[in-house]
C-alpha cells in the first residue's frame, strides 16, 4: 500500500526527481533491442496456443543481445514444452512507450487475429515520467477496453510495474521517490484487471543484481528467463485445468 504521505512526499520531491532524473538519464547507459522477428512458431501437437505480447522496452527485449534470451523470445518454447501444444507468438515491444502510445499507436496496427493470450508489459514507463494515478488508470482502462474489442476471446494478462526502487542503475532519493510513483501505479492497475476482467498473476521475480542487464536498468538473460519461466507456468496451468474433465 502507498500511503497519503508518502503521495504527497513524491509530488514535494518533484523538482528533486526532476533535476536527478536529467542527470541520470544523461549517464546511464543506451542500450538496443536485440533484431528479432515479430513472429514465432513453436511446433507441438494440437491446437495452437495464440499469444501476443505488447509493450515497452522489456517487451522488445532491451538487455540482452539475442531475442530468445529475452522474456518475448524465451515464453513460447517453454509453453510449447510445458504443454506439448504448438504455439504462435507475436511481439510487438516499443522502447520508451507508455500505456497511452501503445494503446494509440500500436493497438491499431495490430491485425485482429484470434488470440488466446494477450500479455501486456507496460506501466514502468509511466511511472518513470511521473505519470499521475488518475492519467494512467484512464489509459490503461481504455487500453483494456481496446483490447477487448480487437481481440474479443482473448485472456488479458498484465505483467505488472517493479517496485523502481529496486532498479541499481538509480541512486538516492531518486530510486525512492520513484519507488512510490511505481506503486502507486501498479495499486491501480491491479484494481483496474479485477474490475475489468484482465489478469494481474503474483510475481516471485527477485530484484537480485544478477537479474538486471549491464545498464542496471533492465532485465538480463537470467532475469527475463525468471520471467518467461513464470508467464509459460501460469498460461500453462491454464490450458491444462481446462482440458481436465471435470467430474
Amino acid at each position: 500500500m502507498v500511503t497519503n504521505l508518502e503521495k504527497a512526499f513524491s509530488w514535494l520531491a518533484f523538482p528533486v526527481y526532476a533535476v536527478q532524473g536529467l542527470r541520470v538519464r544523461s549517464r546511464i547507459q543506451r542500450m538496443l533491442p536485440p533484431a528479432a522477428s515479430a513472429v514465432a512458431e513453436i511446433e507441438g501437437n494440437g491446437q495452437p496456443i495464440r499469444t501476443l505480447m505488447i509493450g515497452d522496452s522489456s517487451a522488445a527485449g532491451v538487455g540482452v543481445t539475442e531475442f530468445h534470451q529475452s522474456v518475448a523470445g524465451g515464453f513460447p518454447t517453454l509453453l510449447a514444452e510445458l504443454t506439448g501444444r504448438p504455439v504462435y507468438a507475436r511481439t510487438c515491444g516499443n522502447n520508451s512507450a507508455t500505456t497511452g502510445q501503445i494503446r494509440d499507436f500500436v493497438l491499431p496496427h495490430i491485425e485482429p487475429l484470434d488470440y488466446d493470450y494477450v500479455v501486456l508489459s507496460i506501466g514502468t514507463n509511466d511511472a518513470k515520467n511521473f505519470h499521475s494515478g488518475k492519467r494512467f488508470c484512464k489509459e490503461f482502462g481504455t487500453l483494456i477496453y481496446a483490447l477487448r474489442t480487437r481481440f474479443p476471446n482473448a485472456r488479458i494478462i498484465w505483467s505488472g510495474i517493479i517496485d523502481i526502487g529496486d532498479i541499481p542503475a538509480l541512486p538516492f532519493p531518486l530510486n525512492r521517490i520513484l519507488s512510490i510513483r511505481s506503486r502507486i501505479l501498479m495499486q491501480a492497475g491491479k484494481t483496474l484487471c479485477e474490475e475489468r476482467g484482465a489478469l494481474a498473476p503474483p510475481s516471485g521475480w527477485q530484484p537480485l543484481p544478477e537479474n538486471f542487464a549491464e545498464d542496471g536498468f533492465h532485465c538480463s538473460a537470467k532475469g527475463y528467463g525468471m520471467w518467461a519461466k513464470e508467464l509459460a507456468g501460469f498460461i500453462a496451468k491454464m490450458e491444462i485445468s481446462e482440458a481436465t474433465p471435470k467430474g
